[in-house]
């Protein structure tokens, strides 16, 4: 009898006199697909089983607690709190739930910081059957009312911390539904509030029967998370219970066991912190909570606490590589880092420097229908998709050419989308393998906003496609790697500009720690200019004799069009919760010098360098300019 290997590939071609060493030789990069399939089938079998015997969230973790009761499920702020303790706090909150009477599947908003009463506030809320919507607790004013308006939430409950309580005491006239609030007790609480605290004081932990959640399906809402609102008011995807069992098996991609101890600074609200308290629910693993990330005691925390797997996110480890070298900094116990965002001109310093033995990267979406990851360390890349992995996958994914001037997929003569070729960016949109898990749609809030996510008739009549809204291409072994999102890829001279792409180009000099590049407008130009605001190295102070070699470092490695027209250099670089670099404002302001305090520059071809920017001399820049 041939090995499995052996007859994955020898059914791949239909010829059974080739060699498996034959197949390898015509197909290179099939050897990826054989390693990922080892580990994809377990993951696989551990889903299907969950979902066949309906072991939801809350029963992977009630699992968990009956199994290891005394096993610290999560050490915050150097307290241990076991499972059963865990379990415990929940307990009380499911009591207090029971008695509000609310419908399986309705929603309570949760405003709490990185804090184990985050978790058992979930997990009681659970037990009764009630969805949760994960409010982001740094939105204030309107995006606040907005996410928990939005969520249909029937009561909020707010963390301890003096700003939570003034964020929804800034909105409370515009609210009605129960407010509970952490940290206070009757006696003292804010007229319009109730006490969580005495609740929780007077709350039996006692049991909740499991029949109360007998009508979960594996449509019934989970969690609400939301995006980023960088493109409008934030968005709830919903996370179905079918969808969190799926979250629950990610960290299986670096191999989570049991043992394991899971480091996260990442906000709970967030789906990749998500990702990993799932995960470690799921396998009885232990999670390092830490209130927000600080990059001088990431890796003192990991130390402390013997972490095995840390998570990243965005610019986190640009950051984790701007603190100043230590002789410890690559001792410690992690064998894995696992996130998305890490960029390509940093991964090797950063993997070398604190000498991290496995990265992996993954690309996805909370409210995508398919995800990718990079279990092989191939620099730079988020995932594969090969043509034999696409073809056994349940959810077909493709990079598709796009129009630039409407970002919607280019069609061909007979209205279907368009391969792209090795190299080439382009759209990535993922299939939908159960359209009933998306009955609902990505997001609470109606047809309209659902169906601008949908691409149809992407290749036959009747198909439907989930729009990532991100530029990625492959190369020849179908490593897939992240190019822009839609958007922040402008057009000049007729030609596309990447951001992520020239600001890598950029932090290759020495001198400069990071780079946000955007696009502007210049009047009577078409299209969007290239600007970079430049953040330089601690130990470097700004000096006109940094200008030249920009200059010229842009003219070596970036086509003309692609090369910044504009710079401007920062103190420090504005970051959203999840270590992504804002853009908004920076584009809103243009290269206008007068609402620019930065020092701000102009290309000179004349003079091969950048040279000052100023309201004096703007006009007269304008009105000679051929840009």
């Amino acid at each position: 009898m041939p090995r499995t290997r052996d007859k994955v590939l020898l059914g791949l071609g239909g010829v059974a006199g080739l060699s498996v060493a034959a197949w390898q030789t015509m197909f290179p990069w099939l050897k990826y697909d054989l390693d990922f399939m080892r580990v994809g089938k377990k993951i696989g079998q551990h889903m299907s089983k969950d979902i066949e015997i309906k072991r939801y969230i809350i029963e992977m973790f009630e699992e968990t607690v009956a199994r290891c009761p005394k096993k610290t499920m999560i050490i915050f702020e150097d307290r241990e709190y076991t499972y059963e303790f865990m379990n415990e706090q929940a307990k009380k909150v499911a009591n207090i739930a029971y008695e509000w009477k609310f419908k399986v599947g309705e929603t309570i908003a949760i405003i709490i910081q990185n804090h184990p009463s985050f978790v058992w506030t979930f997990l009681g809320l659970q037990k009764v059957g009630l969805g949760v919507a994960f409010i982001n607790y740094h939105n204030r004013s309107k995006p606040l009312l907005h996410t928990i308006k939005v969520s249909k939430a029937k009561a909020v409950i707010v963390g301890p911390e003096d700003e939570l309580f003034h964020a929804v005491e800034e909105i409370r006239p515009e609210l009605d539904i129960p407010l509970y609030l952490y940290g206070k007790s009757t006696a003292n609480v804010p007229e319009g509030y109730i006490s969580w605290d005495d609740l929780m004081l007077n709350s039996p932990a006692a049991d909740i029967s499991k029949s109360l959640r007998s009508s979960f399906t594996l449509v019934t809402p989970c969690i609400y998370i939301f995006t980023s609102g960088t493109t409008g008011l934030p968005k709830p995807a919903i996370v179905n219970q079918g969808k969190a069992i799926g979250f629950s098996k990610f960290l299986m991609f670096s191999e989570m066991t049991p043992e394991d101890r899971v480091y996260s600074t990442t906000p709970l609200y967030h789906s990749a912190a998500t990702l990993a308290l799932f995960s470690v629910m799921a396998l009885g693993g232990t999670m390092v909570l830490r209130v927000k990330f600080s990059a001088s005691h990431y890796f003192e925390d990991c130390r402390r606490h013997k972490v095995t797997i840390a998570q990243y996110i965005g610019e986190l480890a640009r950051y984790l590589l701007h603190v100043p070298e230590r002789p410890e900094d690559g001792n410690h116990n992690i064998r894995a880092m696992i996130g998305n965002g890490l960029r390509a001109d940093i991964w090797e310093a950063f993997q070398k420097r604190y000498k991290i033995p496995k990265i992996v990267e993954f690309f996805g979406a909370t409210e995508g229908t398919a995800a990718f990851v990079n279990t092989w360390g191939r620099v730079g890349s988020c995932g594969r998709l090969s043509p034999f992995l696409n073809k056994i996958s349940p959810t077909k994914s493709y990079i598709v050419r796009y129009d630039p001037r409407t970002d919607a997929p280019l069609r061909n003569k007979e209205g279907r989308c368009i391969l792209c070729k090795i190299g080439e960016p382009g759209l990535m949109i993922g299939g939908i393998p159960n359209p009933a898990l998306y009955a609902e749609g990505f997001y609470l809030g109606g047809k309209e906003i659902n169906e601008k996510k949908y691409v149809r008739n992407a290749f036959v009549e009747g198909d439907a496609y989930f729009n990532f809204g991100d530029l990625m291409y492959y190369d020849k072994d179908y490593f897939i790697y992240f190019k822009d999102r839609l958007g922040d890829t402008f057009r000049w001279k007729g030609e596309n500009v990447s951001t992520n792409e020239v600001a890598n180009v950029l932090t290759a000099l020495p001198f400069i720690q990071d780079a946000n590049v955007y696009g502007v407008e210049v009047p009577g130009a078409d299209g969007r200019a290239g600007m970079a605001a430049i953040l330089l190295k601690d130990t470097v102070e700004f000096h006109t004799d940094l200008l030249p070699q920009i200059f010229h470092h842009c003219e070596e490695n970036l086509p003309v069009y692609a090369r910044p027209l504009f710079l401007r250099f920062i103190k420090e670089m504005p970051l959203t919760t999840t270590h992504k670099q804002k853009k908004v404002q920076y584009v809103k302001e243009g290269f206008n010098p007068a609402l620019i305090s930065d020092p701000l520059f102009r290309v000179s071809a004349e003079t091969k360098t950048y040279i000052p920017l100023t309201t004096e001399n703007v006009s007269q820049f304008m009105a000679k300019s051929r840009l």
